[in-house]
């Protein structure tokens, strides 16, 4: 099913959280200790979506490209895991080692950060800046599974990089595209 960003009000301050990492036994993570020294990108996301597989690999390589310029990244799941046990902990652990990326995996086990940020779908990206005042939501780029169209994760690059050069975001900022985020 293809699911729409519901496109969380530019300017929103990100919605704190703590969450256990099972990446690192389960160790309880904030908002605060991991945030970027420049802005913030966190993205809601499985292991099993296509959506997502479809663009782990490039968001790997952009963490690798902007994390040294002060941006960090948080992964967030929130899937009813009884329902969808491919998106457990131990799972997402397999997943973060199988598909080697370095930034947090936290795991919301209640979906009550999901719902404090609005998400919608995997992948959902929202971006902070270093005030962690929401200054891009939406897509990664215009490529989806199936549609032909190279992953090349423009439109948060576009982000970054006005973020960096102290320019103004993009007035028009188009909805990410995924599963729906399995509520329980």
């Amino acid at each position: 099913m293809n699911t729409p960003s519901n496109m969380l009000a530019l300017g929103t301050k990100a919605p704190f959280f703590e969450l256990p990492n099972p990446s690192k036994t389960n160790e309880l993570q904030s908002l605060e200790e991991l945030k970027g020294e420049n802005g913030t990108l966190v993205i809601f996301m499985c292991n099993h979506c296509p959506f997502v597989l479809h663009v782990i690999d490039k968001i790997n390589e952009l963490y690798e490209d902007y994390n040294d310029k002060g941006i960090e990244f948080i992964a967030i799941n929130a899937n009813d895991i009884e329902k969808y046990p491919d998106d457990s902990p131990e799972k997402m652990i397999e997943f973060q080692i199988d598909r080697r990326f370095d930034f947090p995996y936290l795991f919301d086990e209640s979906q009550a950060v999901a719902k404090a940020y609005d998400a919608a779908c995997t992948p959902d990206f929202y971006f902070f800046d270093d005030k962690l005042d929401l200054v891009y939501r939406g897509q990664m780029d215009d490529s989806r599974p199936g549609n032909n169209k190279d992953v090349t994760g423009e439109d948060l690059i576009i982000a970054f990089e006005n973020l960096l050069a102290g320019e103004a975001q993009e007035e028009i900022q188009r909805p990410s595209m995924g599963c729906n985020i399995k509520w329980k």
